[in-house]
């Protein structure tokens, strides 16, 4: 049986920024029927590789061919009416408008040379149909969730004949059933004939939905792979360069901790989270584990000052403290890294330098700002711990890949030497080789006496990392358990399910 052609090649593609390879000599080929995963850690080349194919970026070197015949697209628009389509993990639709609208804007069907409104409604609930999906197209697309954005970001791109779907971490904002649907929906996709290139950190869902992956590492290729034939360890190697054994839990035998540094007793704050009852031992890793909505973060924020409390006592170092802002929190030697960095935390149009000392000059006052040498010195060593890449702390932050940006906000923190640090899914939307180091370096501050307030959706993740965990279902603290050999990830699943009760 002959092989099939491929829809799309691209051969030797390389593209330098300065100061960055970003590609070096990088093919792709995608084959029409097949959902093929792009793969690498944060900065391997993904994005860069995404955007040369569809035309924002030019390349320095190499040759795309679509459907046989070479393209050199000028932009996303003209990639697009080639048969490429982008749908990115945020939607980049128009939320004003309806979901007709956003469907067909810019292409609207006419009728004596107005726009034929009728008919727009008509076939945008037959595309969403299509997609198993029944709405109201006439209502703004702000009034839907972010799966269903998606959907209506998918049916644009059918609509237009697309040869080359692109979906890049579409998943990351959707919960189970969601994915389920959008799995659903590649797949009628695929039958069409449509060559899907999936982009996700996501590995149970990549050997889930993909037929054939492609690996890069530091903007090379490492490979193309049939999915079935690579076992998952070997794709995590792959993707980070070195051997890993399996993923087991960081921290031995269960520790006895004789030194409180945080207790809280009967915290809580009216509308968002239960009374509750913490203590965080000196060198201590704490997970939290529990749904989405369940309170974790609510509780980050009130220790971290960050929240006002409605109730309850607070004590840090056996002292009782105050902790009414953030600034409190911070004289008391705790850091906060929130799950949103790039809203609550990073600052884009700012260097790595910069965003990096910005938690110590807050300690400092304005009027007394941190000597230039010192800003160096400080963020040399934090940059090379770290392995911050690319290495130039005059970099603008924006331009780093998301686990990079969450390594200069871990470095923010660190440098201010906290007794405790509070991570609030510090490893979400970052590659698997990015978030086995942050996981490693909660290991080694724990070792180092620092306590860890640890928050992941990941419960295997929680397992790895913490010393006990603390269970949260609807928005109160279910149950206290220690990490030891019988707890695994079944344990955890079924307390959060049953709200603590045996």
């Amino acid at each position: 049986m002959a092989a099939p052609v491929p829809v799309l090649t691209m051969n030797g593609i390389g593209k330098q920024f300065p100061g960055v390879k970003a590609l070096d000599g990088v093919d792709l080929r995608l084959l029409p029927g097949e959902v093929h995963a792009l793969m690498g850690e944060n900065g391997a080349g993904k994005s860069t590789l995404i955007k040369v194919l569809t035309g924002v970026h030019p390349a320095d070197s190499g040759t795309i061919e679509l459907g046989g015949r070479p393209v050199a697209f000028a932009g996303p628009a003209e990639a697009q009416r080639g048969g490429i389509s982008t749908v990115y993990q945020e939607v980049n639709l128009c939320a004003n408008l309806s979901v007709a609208e956003n469907i067909f804007i810019g292409r609207e069907p006419r009728r004596f040379g107005r726009i034929d409104w009728k008919r727009v409604r008509a076939r945008a609930a037959e595309l969403l149909s299509g997609l198993d999906l029944s709405i109201d197209v006439s209502a703004p697309l702000s009034a839907y969730s972010p799966a269903v954005q998606q959907m209506v970001a998918i049916a644009r791109a059918v609509d237009i004949e697309a040869r080359v779907l692109i979906l890049d971490e579409p998943t990351s904002s959707l919960d189970a059933d969601e994915v389920r649907q959008l799995f659903r929906v590649m797949r009628r996709l695929k039958e069409e004939g449509i060559a899907i290139l999936f982009v996700s950190h996501f590995l149970d869902q990549i050997y889930e939905i993909s037929d054939r992956m492609t690996i890069l590492r530091n903007g090379r290729l490492v490979g193309e792979y049939l999915t079935r034939e690579l076992p998952q360890l070997d794709l995590v190697a792959k993707m980070i360069g070195q051997e890993l054994a399996a993923l087991d839990r960081l921290h031995g035998a269960a520790r006895v901790f004789d030194r409180p540094l945080v207790e809280a007793r009967g915290l809580g704050r009216a509308g968002a989270i239960e009374p509750f009852s913490l203590t965080i031992h000196e060198g201590e890793v704490v997970g939290l584990a529990g749904l989405l909505g369940s309170g974790r973060t609510e509780v980050a924020r009130l220790l971290f000052g960050a929240d006002h409390a409605s109730g309850g006592e607070l004590s840090v170092g056996g002292a009782p403290a105050a902790l009414r802002t953030p600034r409190a929190a911070m004289n008391h030697k705790i850091a906060f890294c929130s799950e949103n960095r790039k809203e609550d935390g990073l600052i884009p149009d700012l260097t790595v330098r910069e965003n990096i000392i910005l938690a110590l000059q807050a300690t400092r006052g304005w009027t007394r700002p941190v000597p230039r040498e010192q800003q160096d010195e400080l963020v040399a060593r934090y940059v090379k711990a770290l392995r911050i890449s690319p290495p130039n702390p005059e970099h603008l932050v924006r331009n780093l890949s998301g686990g990079n940006q969450q390594k200069v906000l871990l470095a923010r923190w660190l440098i201010l030497e906290p007794r405790l640090l509070i991570l609030d899914e510090p490893t979400r939307g970052i590659d698997v080789g990015a978030k086995t180091e942050i996981q490693r370096l909660v290991a080694e501050l724990s070792d180092g006496g620092m306590a860890v307030l640890f928050i992941s959706a990941e419960l295997e993740e929680v397992l790895r990392l913490s010393h006990k965990v603390e269970v949260l279902r609807d928005r109160r603290l279910v149950a206290e358990l220690p990490n030891d050999e019988a707890l695994t990830t079944d344990v955890l699943m079924e307390t959060i399910a049953s709200g603590g009760r045996p």
